[in-house]
């Protein structure tokens, strides 16, 4: 699927089609389900920040995002393949980054390969030391799947984990 953002796309409006396409492009396949689609990225500077697929490309990233306040826009989509249910959401997530020195940036992309992340970094890891502050609603949204907003969207077709 080709990620790239329409002319004059908002990364929300990016994240909610993708998030859209990923989940109804499995509805033949599966005609009776409930489909999870999501997508994510990250914009430094108002400008939406791809996935870095080099370690030179992470580090410009890091550099870029050093010191600064970083959004995260992930789209969420469930669809329910039988009824055609389609619900959506944008769940953005700001990370504040510390600022950082070369020698850690580099030694972070060296240890971590963060080279499929958005923003050249792993929440989940040791990326937790490049930042200052996370602040948003989940912080599942940050690793790419807001499971407080998913859940919610379960409980809507009537699916609830706790009974």
């Amino acid at each position: 699927m080709d990620e790239t953002p329409l002319a004059d796309e908002t990364a929300e409006a990016l994240v909610l089609r993708l998030a859209t396409a990923k989940a109804q492009a499995l509805a033949s396949a599966y005609p009776d389900h409930l489909i999870i689609g999501c997508d994510q990225v990250c914009v430094i500077d108002g400008k939406i920040t791809g996935k870095p697929h080099s370690a030179e490309n992470a580090c410009t990233q890091l550099r870029q995002a050093s010191g600064q306040i970083i959004t995260f826009y992930t789209g969420l989509a469930l669809y329910n393949s039988r009824s055609r249910h389609l619900q959506v959401l944008c769940e953005p997530f700001q990370v504040h980054f510390r600022t950082l020195s070369e020698a850690e940036i580099s030694a972070y992309v060296s240890l971590e390969q963060p080279l499929n992340c958005a923003g050249s970094f792993k929440s989940e890891g040791l990326g937790i030391a490049l930042f200052d502050r996370l602040e948003g609603r989940d912080p599942n949204a940050l690793v790419g799947l807001p499971l407080i907003a998913l859940l919610a969207m379960l409980r809507a077709e009537g699916v609830n984990p706790l009974g």
